[in-house]
């Protein structure tokens, strides 16, 4: 038997790995946005489902860490840990927050573009902070502008324009759909004020990560001090808010399946998978990926609640695309230049 065979097989199986990882980790990123609108429509208090989720997601990154960095927990310092509370303030408690509040008062299916915009006002305040330069004449430089313009187009268009509904399926809970028609056309300004509020701290939060990474740069421990702090700062905030036992009770019903999804997959799933691919690809790949997260949501949004499709949304969200990608391949270029 030839090994040696086996080897360029072994090498393709690895291949088709990398993309079909990075499709099941927008397929999870949209899941987790359908089911936390159903759940929090259902009455379920975000700052519940927040705590559960980021302490459930260090649990299940534990076992990584003392795996791949045993030992290294050791070498976080106080100055180590005030990076990580800060790093899980403005890229756990503040824009996930904002993020589940706006995702109450509109659609999963408009949520999911804030999500990926994030990137885009990264960089616009890296320009301000003068962390990056433009340069306006270069191709590199006028795919970014494309971008950008083509982006926040889109998402502007999905909030202004509708046009006419394709009405392709029933929903699946139908009840939710009732429920939810009437509310998010009231909410609609409001919950646009949080979603980009969201997507503003998650910016400020890709910023911070050069910092933490050079005070611990342990990823694993990294990201379970964070997913930990963030699951501790958004119980404190839930106990001011609502001192009502009943909000933090759990049962056998579809909050349980969401913050195990939510915990699980959406969080120490993805990251795993995620640094994985960057490990092999590099950190430019991943953010390729992104824009499925938005078709996916799309349909499952539309499958399971039965928002509604519309011309204006379609066209709108492939204008957000389609920016996003443009952005990405300027960056990328930009990357590959230096």
């Amino acid at each position: 038997m030839d090994i040696r065979a086996g080897a360029p097989e072994a090498k393709a199986g690895r291949e088709w790995g990398l993309p079909a990882s990075m499709v099941l980790v927008q397929l999870f990123m949209a899941g987790m946005i359908v089911l936390s609108k159903v759940s929090i429509a259902g009455g379920m208090f975000i700052f519940a489902l927040l705590a559960y989720r980021g302490l459930l997601g260090a649990a299940f990154v534990v076992p990584f860490a003392l795996g791949y960095e045993r030992g290294k927990w050791r070498e976080m310092d106080w100055h180590a840990t005030g990076w990580i509370f800060l790093n899980a303030l403005i890229g756990y408690t503040m824009p996930m927050s904002l993020y589940y509040y706006g995702l109450r008062d509109t659609t999963p299916s408009y949520a999911a573009i804030f999500m990926n915009i994030s990137p885009l006002l990264t960089f616009i305040l890296s320009l301000i902070l003068r962390m990056e330069t433009l340069q306006i004449r270069s191709i590199v430089g006028s795919l970014k502008i494309v971008g950008i313009m083509l982006s926040i187009g889109g998402t502007m268009l999905i909030s202004l324009y509708k046009g006419k509904i394709l009405h392709l399926w029933d929903p699946i809970l139908e009840h939710h759909h009732r429920e939810l028609t009437t509310k998010v056309a009231g909410n609609q300004l409001r919950g646009t004020i949080f979603l980009a509020g969201s997507s503003f701290t998650f910016s400020c939060w890709y910023l911070t990560q050069s910092k933490v990474l050079k005070v611990y740069p342990y990823k694993y421990w990294s990201t379970m001090a964070t997913c930990l702090a963030g699951g501790f700062q958004t119980t404190l905030v839930g106990i001011i808010l609502s001192r009502d036992k009943n909000t933090w009770k759990l049962g056998w019903d579809l909050n349980l399946v969401t913050i195990l999804y939510s915990g699980v997959l959406a969080t120490a799933g993805r990251y795993c998978m995620t640094l994985w691919v960057v490990s092999k690809r590099g950190p430019t790949y991943p953010p390729m990926f992104n824009p499925l997260s938005v078709v996916f949501t799309i349909l499952l949004d539309s499958i399971f609640i039965g928002d509604e499709i519309t011309v204006g949304s379609l066209v709108g969200t492939a204008m957000a695309i389609v920016g996003l990608y443009i952005f990405i391949w300027g960056k990328s270029k930009e990357v590959n230049e230096k």
